[in-house]
């Protein structure tokens, strides 16, 4: 029997490093939305502290099942009440550090998930 990897036509994040990620191959400075449905957008913040409930609240057009959330280099929790407009619809949302995100958003996508990564790519100083 042969065996073969699933193909998945998704986005991959590929590598991530201090002040950047990798979206299939290509290096992006700076926070970043991308989705395995070929969502993909500037996030406007640089830290932790920069978010607000605005920045949640550009995610629910997007129809995601799940926003997995890279709070920057360390996990940090975002204020319950900006994550009421995802609850509403339903959207789950889960928190942790931009890297484990990045892997745990890899493995979603890939199962064909529809599954969107909101990332907060701080420098190696920030937070």
């Amino acid at each position: 029997m042969k065996l073969q990897p699933d193909k998945s036509d998704a986005q991959s994040l590929t590598a991530h490093g201090p002040g950047w990620v990798a979206i299939n191959n290509e290096k992006v400075e700076g926070s970043v939305v991308v989705g395995s449905r070929g969502e993909r957008f500037e996030w406007h913040c640089s830290s932790f502290d920069d978010i607000g409930p605005a920045h949640f609240a550009q995610l629910v057009s997007l129809g995601a099942e799940l926003i997995i959330f890279g709070s920057g280099n360390r996990i940090r929790f975002p204020q319950p009440a900006w994550l009421q407009p995802l609850m509403a619809q339903r959207t789950g949302v889960e928190t942790m550090d931009t890297a484990a995100a990045c892997r745990t958003y890899n493995i979603l996508a890939g199962e064909g998930r529809h599954v969107v990564a909101a990332l907060i790519v701080e420098s190696p100083t920030d937070g």
